[in-house]
């Protein structure tokens, strides 16, 4: 996603606890979300240090594996509510709710379909990668304030659902969760086209 900002001449950044899977450290901040959502001062993993007053634009992909309907069924154990699931799950829908409070006219949250039970608002539209070029479904949610909603630009057959087993999203191993998260190349391109084409955008 950064990437693809900053091949337009966007001033982008990506944040994530964890280190940029991209490379380029100098566009990444490595730690909490939470006190540079309104903008702020901070030093990059590359050691630039930058001043943002406040972001014209906001794309959120927040932890999703506590919230997401896919995981419901660990929330209930012997018909049991599982109460650290449920505590956990709790925890990501309100970072969900502090980054939709952000100071930003522009922002949007990407998720997969959350459960019912924690509550969260409906979303704006859903998206899947064939309409972006990437022959496969991977239903996804989006939240968008202040931006016109995510139009199409390469609808190609959907040959393969990413759930199903044998696929690179189902694989295991230590990386599969990274992995999972990863946005497709194609709706990455879409959004910095048709979100970053506004030249009053100096930082995303």
């Amino acid at each position: 996603m950064c990437k693809a900002f900053r091949a337009r001449g966007h001033e982008a950044y990506s944040c994530d606890i964890q280190e940029p899977s991209g490379g380029h450290p100098e566009w990444h901040i490595k730690g909490d979300v939470l006190p540079i959502l309104n903008g702020g001062s901070f030093t990059t993993e590359g050691g630039c240090d930058v001043t943002i007053d406040k972001w014209d634009l906001i794309i959120a992909h927040p932890p999703c594996t506590k919230t997401s309907n896919a995981g419901a069924k660990h929330l209930y154990r012997g018909h049991k509510l599982n109460l650290r699931r449920y505590y956990e799950g709790l925890c990501g829908k309100a970072l969900f709710d502090a980054i939709w409070a952000a100071d930003c006219e522009k922002l949007v949250i990407e998720n997969p379909i959350p459960s019912a039970v924690f509550g969260f608002p409906k979303a704006t539209q859903v998206v899947q990668p064939w309409q972006f070029g990437h022959p496969c479904t991977k239903k996804t949610l989006l939240w968008e304030r202040g931006v016109p909603i995510l139009v199409p630009t390469n609808v190609v057959e959907p040959k393969v659902n990413c759930h199903q087993a044998g696929t690179w999203f189902m694989k295991g191993g230590k990386e599969r969760q990274k992995n999972r998260s990863k946005t497709f190349q194609g709706i990455a391109e879409a959004m910095a086209e048709q979100w970053g084409n506004d030249e009053q955008y100096k930082s995303t």
